[in-house]
Parts: structure tokens; sequence; C-alpha cells
């Protein structure tokens, strides 16, 4: 029995921009081929054991070209598995799914198209720009800005595109020449405004603007390139008093924060507030310890109170009461928790935490790295599960350091920066000499020392070891070098 193909839209970059149902998708997959514009960081929705095939296609040449992606997802959905064929954008504009579709039907696959957010109206919503105005565009067209003829100059009834109000080309930067000496033949006038908007919605977005008599020179003395899109059209006057996007104060800053766990992180979150586009490496799976029915847990009720060291070994502790089908309310002992997010996850049971009595005979729960590493390795201890690195967060990383676009590390703890470096160079093993000139931010002393242990002498230290004091050191270097 042949399996499922999912020709997934994954939107222009930012990865808030991906539709539930293509999360839903990459969640499912048991293969995934991908395309060099998708932000590499979706493949962190993926399942631990997923194949991920790159599909890295560049204007000038193919890393796989357009047949052996055909056969690929064919090869994979007949072996029965469930395929996502992940495309930047939205696939039906200009990403070929008409031609995979094609191949699948062929074959009598089953498949489904996941439209995404297309890139031409993302990019320039976040450049300020509504691609419709009731004052300034009624129309608007989506242009391919090359062809795969031998010029590579899109043949298009410019006398018909000139009456649109507003023209998006993609990937037109290579013929920006041509583009605008088209429509200014075809009685478009020279002063229309025009701009270049690259890498539209990632944090790294660049712009630049002009018009259809100046823009093509302004490219040329920029060296600007794709990908970008090329907005045309007088409503693009209307960025000056719309842009949003660029003014965040943090817009620009693609920050690694080191992590040793799994679970959410505040920092990132107030980084992405601010603007940043923030990459949690490495990440972690929690896998759960198989052998539950251990003397500790089945004589629970010796206990007189229950410290659980993160909020995984809350849910894996709870998850073996019911395997061992043993009631919570015959447990008596109180609950202690040593962090907001493990008190957070003890809620979600209706159970209350209480301070912490160190005369009371307590058992410790949580992974072996963690009880090591705490202070109250005299008191019992009940192994909920571990951790292990998941192997896409090193696709993701090794991704965005091939595009030279990392320039902040944060590392919360000492452990953060052994963790990193142990990791990051399996895949970068230059590591510690290519970030010498990003900057490197240390929660207190101890990550300090490491971080100077390892190579990094330039890092800095946070006045205070808290997440606005770290924020603050970011925004402050953010606005100077601005």
């Amino acid at each position: 029995m042949s399996g499922k193909v999912y020709l997934v839209g994954a939107g222009p970059g930012d990865i808030g921009l991906i539709t539930v149902k293509g999360k839903e998708s990459l969640q499912k997959a048991d293969v995934v081929l991908y395309d060099r514009l998708i932000n590499p960081v979706l493949l962190s929705f993926v399942k631990p054991n997923t194949e991920l095939i790159y599909c890295g296609k560049l204007p000038d040449r193919h890393f796989l070209r357009q047949e052996a992606i055909n056969a690929l997802l064919v090869e994979k959905a007949l072996e029965g598995k469930t395929v996502v064929r992940l495309k930047g954008g939205d696939p039906s504009v200009f990403g070929r799914v008409g031609e995979e579709a094609e191949e699948l039907v062929l074959h009598n696959i089953e498949y489904e198209i996941v439209p995404g957010v297309t890139s031409s109206i993302a990019a320039a919503s976040y450049a300020g720009i509504p691609v419709t105005h009731r004052e300034y565009g009624f129309s608007f067209a989506v242009v391919t800005g090359h062809d795969k003829s031998r010029t590579g100059k899109p043949i298009i009834d410019w006398a018909a595109l000139a009456g649109i109000d507003t023209i998006a080309f993609y990937m037109g930067v290579g013929n920006i020449e041509y583009i605008t000496e088209q429509l200014m033949s075809h009685q478009k006038s020279p002063d229309t405004p025009v701009i270049l908007i690259q890498w539209g919605t990632y944090g790294r977005q660049k712009t630049l603007e002009g018009t259809l008599a100046t823009i093509s020179q302004k490219v040329a003395d920029v060296k600007f390139s794709n990908p970008a899109i090329t907005l045309v059209g007088n409503i693009v006057a209307l960025r000056e008093k719309l842009a949003w996007f660029e003014n965040k104060k943090l817009h620009g800053k693609q920050i690694i924060v080191a992590r040793t766990g799994t679970g959410e992180s505040e920092l990132g979150k107030k980084l992405e507030e601010y603007g940043a586009e923030v990459v949690h490496y490495p990440q972690f799976t929690s896998v759960k310890k198989e052998e539950l029915a251990t003397s500790s847990i089945q004589s629970i009720e010796q206990y007189e109170q229950v410290l659980f060291l993160s909020p995984e070994s809350v849910r894996f502790f709870m998850e073996s009461l019911v395997a061992i089908k043993k009631d919570i309310r015959k447990v008596q002992a109180a609950f202690v928790v040593n962090s907001v997010k493990s008190e957070r996850e003890l809620l979600k049971y209706g159970c209350f935490c209480e301070p912490f009595n160190t005369s009371k005979r307590s058992l410790v729960v949580g992974t072996s790295a963690q009880y090591k590493s705490c202070d109250y390795q005299t008191m019992d201890f009940y192994e909920t599960h571990h951790t292990v690195i998941n192997e896409t967060s090193h696709i993701i990383v090794q991704r965005l350091f091939a595009d030279d676009t990392v320039n902040t590390v944060v590392f919360p703890s000492s452990a953060s920066v052994s963790t990193f470096v142990d990791a990051v160079c399996k895949v970068e093993p230059n590591i510690v000499e290519t970030l010498q000139r990003s900057q490197i931010i240390c929660f207190g002393q101890k990550s300090y020392d490491a971080a100077v242990a390892h190579g990094f002498k330039h890092a800095q230290m946070a006045n205070e070891p808290t997440v606005d004091s770290v924020v603050d050191i970011i925004l402050k270097e953010t606005i100077q070098t601005k």
C-alpha cells in the first residue's frame, strides 16, 4: 500500500507564518524534501527519526533536479511513507507543484496540496506595503522575473502588464534592467516607485527603494541579490508611513540561545518580541525511562515530599503512577518544585507545590544529570527520563552557518557552553573561530568563565543573571551599531 504526499507551502520565512495544516503535515511526516528558501527552523517540527532530504535549488544550479525530486516523491510514497514536499511561500505560485502533482497522479499516489502564505504579499506586508489600496491600487499581478529560455528573460505581454497598478516580480533581480526598460517602453512612468525586498519576513530582511528609472543602477551599486521580490507601483510610497517590521529594535539580529534541556525559553520569546530571529540549539528530546516500577515509586507512600527537577519530570512521574495503577490520592507526600515552569506543569494535574523542607524524607525526581548537579544527592532518587540531542537541530544550525547570518550567541549557564560547543563542532569544527566576530553574551560569572575557557575571549557578562539584563545588553549593542 502506497503512502501519501503533502505538497506544503512553508510560507515566506517567518516560521509563525506557516499554516496550522502545514505544521501538522510536518509533524506526521516520515520523509521531508525541503527547498533552500524555507526557514530551516521549520524542520524542528518533525519527528526525531524523520528522513530529511535537501533539494536546495540555486538560481544558477540545482542540488537536485526537478526530475530527481519527482522520482523521490514517488519512491518514498511507494514505500508506504508519509511524505512532505516543503516549498517556500505557496507551492502553487512558481513552485512547480503542478509538475509534482502530475507525477503523483501518474503513479496513483494520494496527495494533498497545502497552500502557504505567498512570498510576494507577505514580503510587501512586512515592508509596510499593502498590495491593494482604495486610493493607490485596484489591481495586483504576480509575475516571474526570469524563465527557462536561453536568455532567462521573461516572455510577458508587457503592454497588458504595464496597465496593472501593482506588480510583484519573483526572483527578478538579475533581470531588473530588462524589466524596468520594458515597463517604461510600454508607458509605465519612469517615476513609478519600485522596492526590492530581500529575504522578506526574515529577521535579515533588507530593502532597496528607487523608481523605474533609477532602481537598476542602485541594484548594481550595492550588489543587491536574490532571493528578492521586486514590487512596482505607486502603492510602494505608503511604506514611508506604514513600515513596521524593520523598525523593531532587534531587527537584523539572528540569535542562538544555547540550551541544555527541553521546554520553552522565556529569553527567546522576549527577544522575538523585539524583532530578533531566535534559534535554540541544541534541541533536545525527552525519552521516558522504560522501567517504571522501581522500588522508590512503588513505595511512594513512605516519602513525605517529592522534589521535581523539571516540568518533564512532573509529567513522566504522573504517567508512571498511571502505568503502575497507583492512585495519586494515596500519595501523601508534599510536592516541591525548583522552577516556575515545573510549578505550572504540576498545576495541570490539580496539584499545588509547597516550600522545600530539608528535614522531611524526600524523593528527588528527574534525570540522572539533573540529580548529579543538584544539592540533594543524599536523598532517594527516581529517574523518570533522559534527554538526547535531536539530530535535526544539527541540520538547522548547519544551514544557518552556511547562510552566515548568526550574529549573537547567548549562554545561560556554564553547562550550556560545553553542550553547545560539543554539539556544534560535529557539523562546524571551526565554530569558535567563526563566531569570533559575533556577540557572545553570558548570564553570569560561571557561564562567562566557561565561554572564555572554550575560546570565546570577547564574551560579555550581563550585569545580573536575568532575562531582562541579557536583553538590555543586546538592545544597547544593537542601538550603538545601527
